[in-house]
């Protein structure tokens, strides 16, 4: 661990590597924006000005497969997981990124930046192909701590014949028949994977940022390729600190789509609310591995319900308290949940340890129940409900909690609208027993509609 010291004090540039958008987001996707969320939430409380860049790649091998697979093109099939992750992404309640970056949009920079590595000696060219040659970078292997004269091709790195050494990757590569292809002073072709994050990070944020981060499945060789990339083409460190989550484990294996063990987050979403899911992707440290099973789930949405009860305990009985002024044990009180405040700053300021800062919630919540009694609102005054209350949704909101969470699976939207329309014609035609029989189902799928003046509403309960 290391305290941490930003190049400007008031500012906080963070890069986070994004998705290959050719599917919907898993678990394993969906751990790495609530991570950074809850990172950049609190840097935020902190007084930092926080500028987070997460992108996608949107052009490669797996995205021109998939199209393939569904009868369309690699644009088509990148934009509509792209919109999809947008949207759960928020349906998670994460802020929105400062900008999202995809790999089509910047080819002239990626293909400025492979120029500067060919003309300093750090890369060359061979039958339409652009390799970054590791052995001209001294420093190879620093972050990983992986000794270069031990490094093996492995699964992830792209063994190729016309290569000098099999530790050397692709910065260009030709295209092949029907695929998408851009001009370049090497011929046509397209960008390889790493050389992408290194040219949006120099352009969004700079050539030197505060912190770079992703799941530690790519810190070899991604980020490491990343590191030599940047390094060698601007003479300067790429990022002063590097931020890895863990994985989310099924069947205590590394949720992949490779291994095809993966849980879709919208899949889970169906089973419980997205702040069901968000509360218990924060409930192990980031850098920890995290089970992933249908009882852990149960469990967790067990424990938000816990947080949920309290926060409508004291807002019920705010409507029934007659008097406003504090009483003298009142006053001890406050000072007292004043602790729980520090000790989730604390927990949050030790390597962002969201477990023991939900920990610090819990005993907050724990300390509320057994100094209120919602039948009794004549013993308490409105000033201290309404000073926990604040705190705990200050808490909450810190790790992007809270609690009026209307979101459904999106796969289900389409359904419940119809269901409405449904509705709204049978009662039209004067069916009352059908629309009856509709607005029962939707209640079966824990939905309820209002019939307002200004429409029909409809939330998730």
């Amino acid at each position: 661990k290391e305290e941490f010291v930003p190049i400007d004090p008031n500012e906080a540039k963070i890069y986070v590597c994004g998705e290959t958008v050719y599917n919907y987001m898993h678990l394993g996707h969906a751990r790495v924006h609530v991570v950074f969320d809850a990172i950049q939430r609190f840097m935020i409380y902190k007084g930092y000005k926080v500028t987070l860049v997460r992108n996608f790649t949107d052009i490669d091998d797996k995205i021109i497969a998939k199209a393939i697979e569904e009868q369309s093109d690699a644009k088509t099939v990148a934009e509509k997981y792209i919109e999809a992750s947008l949207e759960e992404s928020a349906a998670l309640g994460t802020i929105p990124a400062a900008f999202y970056p995809r790999v089509t949009s910047e080819i002239d920079n990626i293909i400025e930046m492979i120029k500067i590595l060919i003309d300093k000696g750090h890369a060359y060219y061979k039958n339409g192909h652009v390799f970054f040659e590791t052995k001209t970078f001294k420093e190879y292997g620093k972050l990983s701590r992986k000794n270069p004269d031990e490094l093996e091709a492995g699964a992830r790195i792209e063994i190729n014949d016309e290569k000098r050494s099999p530790m050397d990757f692709v910065l260009w590569k030709p295209n092949k028949h029907r695929e998408p292809y851009w001009d370049s002073p090497w011929g046509t072709g397209r960008p390889g994977w790493h050389i992408e994050c290194s040219a949006m990070v120099k352009k969004y944020l700079g050539e030197t940022i505060d912190i770079h981060g992703g799941g530690d499945d790519i810190i070899f060789p991604h980020h490491e390729n990343e590191i030599a990339q940047s390094e060698a083409a601007n003479g300067k460190p790429l990022a002063r600190y590097w931020i890895h989550n863990g994985p989310i484990t099924s069947g205590h294996k590394k949720m992949s789509k490779s291994l095809n063990n993966f849980t879709l987050l919208r899949d889970a979403a169906k089973l419980y609310p997205y702040q069901t899911i968000r509360f218990l992707l924060l409930n192990a440290h980031y850098r920890m591995p995290l089970e992933y099973s249908g009882l852990l789930l149960e469990s967790a949405d067990n424990g938000f319900k816990r947080i949920k009860n309290c926060y409508d305990s004291l807002t019920y009985i705010l409507q029934y308290i007659k008097t406003d002024k504090l009483s003298g044990i009142e006053k001890q009180w406050l000072a007292e949940a004043d602790e729980y405040k520090e000790a989730f700053e604390k927990n949050m300021e030790d390597d962002f340890n969201t477990a023991d800062a939900i920990s610090s919630i819990f005993d907050l919540v724990k300390f509320i129940n057994t100094r209120i009694d919602v039948n009794k609102p004549e013993e308490i005054s409105r000033q201290f409900v309404k000073t926990c209350l604040d705190e705990l949704l200050l808490l909450t909101s810190l790790l992007g909690l809270t609690f009026n969470d209307q979101s459904v699976a999106f796969d289900d939207k389409e359904l419940i609208e119809n269901m409405i329309k449904s509705r709204q014609a049978a009662r039209a035609e004067k069916n009352w027993n059908e629309a009856d029989k509709i607005r029962n189902e939707l209640l079966k799928m824990n939905i309820i509609i209002e019939d307002t003046a200004g429409g029909i509403k409809w939330k998730k309960i």
